[in-house]
């Protein structure tokens, strides 16, 4: 069944965190509505009674990353005291 992933990026070093955009993972079965080998000619009303008219749960990511985020790398004082 195809799904929605959201992945969030917590950056270790500096305490920030990023949210990536959400995508689509598309399964491979025929009898998913919204996946890629779900056949053209499947229509209403057999589809709705055979496929899965709705995508499944979705999959949710949260990565610790040991590392500054992109941001505070682009920030050449980081980290300097004067």
């Amino acid at each position: 069944m195809c799904r929605w992933r959201h992945v969030r990026n917590l950056y270790l070093l500096c305490g920030h965190a990023q949210t990536l955009p959400a995508f689509e993972v598309k399964c491979d079965s025929t009898h998913c509505k919204f996946s890629p080998n779900h056949p053209p000619n499947c229509v209403p009303p057999f589809c709705r009674q055979r496929c899965s008219q709705y995508r499944g749960f979705p999959e949710q990511y949260n990565l610790h990353i040991d590392a500054m985020c992109p941001d505070c790398t682009r920030i050449p004082s980081f980290g300097r005291r004067y």
